[in-house]
């Protein structure tokens, strides 16, 4: 598998700490995780977005295709909107979390950060007829910001009117004479806004955006999606997993007639038995994935994910527990350390309480 760098690797900071997610090199960490992390959560970030592949799907047929291949229902899917969709095979298991933007000629679809080749390759896989699938990695790629003041910035870049679009809308914008296509798309429960923009002039745009929010790196920008609950591809889908299992049935449109995996995930609601996602928190050491979750001597699970949260001061994770223990205020055991379920958000984000002005 060919591995990719993001377009802005030559503008990180030669100490960058860079990790390989998936197909692509990206920056972990800037200079503090914590410091990013803050800068997130009290003011405005700077996520680069390279290592998520933009796919365009094109054709006389891609809107049939589209149609089959996403679990959401995109029939009416306009160029002014995006929305979040799972991707699945025949038997149900999570291929990706992608962001589908509507496009004239079909759509272009957002891989997760390192999820590109894997995405690719299932679509060109399923491909029939008239349809055009084509990487646009080399041609553009994704600046993200995001933070409870990140309208402001975008107000000072780019445009105040653009700052308080509605959520998942889409709109051709002039940033700094570059066009652009802007969307209003948050994924830590922060104000958020993505950019997708030519690769050619992305290191300029991003200096421009340096000046007015902080470059987070992927540890900060993970955690802070962890904290609300949206899905970490690269942890939460892998191993064959469901929806159900996974908890991402809010993004399947069940009631719709057919898509690829409908089957599968018919039968996964049905059924009686099974994992269910929950979080949970705890003062212990950090858990690797894989760690068993016990009730006394009984083995009712195992963790998904965990990290130190500096939202909650706590280690923050996901574990896959039997059915019946699915529920929050439980204290099971975790690596020896007690550990209690809970609901998600785990943490509340300030833009909840600050308004767009």
């Amino acid at each position: 598998m060919s591995t990719f760098i993001t377009p802005l690797s030559t503008v990180h900071p030669d100490d960058a700490v860079t990790e390989l997610v998936g197909d692509s090199v990206v920056v972990s960490e800037y200079e503090d995780s914590h410091a990013e992390y803050s800068s997130l959560r009290d003011r405005a970030g700077l996520v680069d977005l390279g290592g998520a592949a933009l796919i365009l799907v094109a054709g006389r047929d891609a809107p049939g295709f589209l149609q089959d291949v996403l679990a959401r229902d995109v029939e009416f899917l306009t160029p002014e909107r995006t929305l979040t969709s799972l991707v699945l095979d025949d038997d149900g298991h999570i291929v990706d979390v992608v962001v589908v933007w509507g496009h004239d000629d079909g759509a272009i679809v957002e891989s997760s950060v390192g999820g590109g080749t894997r995405l690719l390759d299932h679509l060109r896989a399923r491909a029939t007829g008239e349809v055009e699938i084509t990487d646009l990695r080399g041609e553009r790629t994704v600046i993200a910001i995001e933070g409870p003041y990140s309208w402001g910035v975008i107000g000072r870049l780019i445009d105040n009117e653009l700052a308080a679009l509605p959520l998942d809308s889409v709109v051709e914008a002039i940033w700094s004479d570059v066009d652009v296509l802007f969307a209003r798309s948050g994924f830590t429960g922060e104000y958020g806004y993505k950019m997708i923009v030519p690769v050619d002039r992305a290191a300029e745009l991003w200096a421009l955006a340096a000046a007015e929010a902080t470059p987070v790196g992927n540890d900060a920008y993970e955690l802070a999606m962890l904290e609300v609950r949206q899905p970490v591809a690269r942890h939460e889908t892998g191993g064959g997993v469901g929806v159900i299992e996974s908890g991402t049935s809010w993004l399947v449109d069940i009631t719709k007639e057919s898509f690829v995996g409908r089957g599968a995930v018919d039968a996964e609601f049905g059924a009686q038995g099974g994992r269910r996602t929950v979080g949970f928190i705890t003062d212990g050491d950090v858990p690797a994935a894989g760690t068993p979750v016990t009730a006394g001597t009984e083995t009712v699970g195992e963790v998904v994910h965990a990290v130190e949260s500096y939202g909650t001061g706590r280690v923050l994770g996901l574990a896959r527990l039997d059915r019946d223990l699915a529920a929050a205020g439980l204290v099971l055991d975790v690596a020896d350390a007690p550990a209690e379920t809970v609901t998600s958000p785990y943490v509340t984000p300030k833009s909840w309480s600050i308004p767009i002005v």
